[in-house]
């Protein structure tokens, strides 16, 4: 399994640098956004319906001021705006870069 090696703020970006060589650099606000957790993307009922979660797709001027590994498999960030809840597995990372 691809891993961080280290994770560094350069700035509103984090660089990452992957076991595989790959250099990543993602802006605190795309991280922000894109946070896979329940209060950004709500949760689903029985039937599918989504239940809570938030539309707000930008967050200026929120930048990362912390994070820490979750078992082998994930980085949970902490961000200026107080939100901390979002679980990242390396996969949805290296999807991220990809995407941006």
């Amino acid at each position: 399994m691809i891993s961080p090696q280290r994770i560094e703020l350069i700035g509103s970006e984090v660089a990452i640098l992957w076991s595989d060589g790959a250099e990543q650099y993602l802006q605190s606000e795309q991280l922000r956004a894109a946070s896979p957790s329940a209060e950004n993307t709500g949760e689903r009922d029985l039937l599918g319906r989504r239940i809570g979660g938030t539309d707000q797709k930008s967050y200026p001027g929120v930048l990362v001021r912390g994070w820490r590994p979750v078992g082998g498999y994930a980085i949970q960030f902490d961000f200026t705006d107080g939100h901390n809840t979002g679980l990242y597995t390396f996969d949805y990372l290296r999807q991220l870069g990809a995407a941006g």
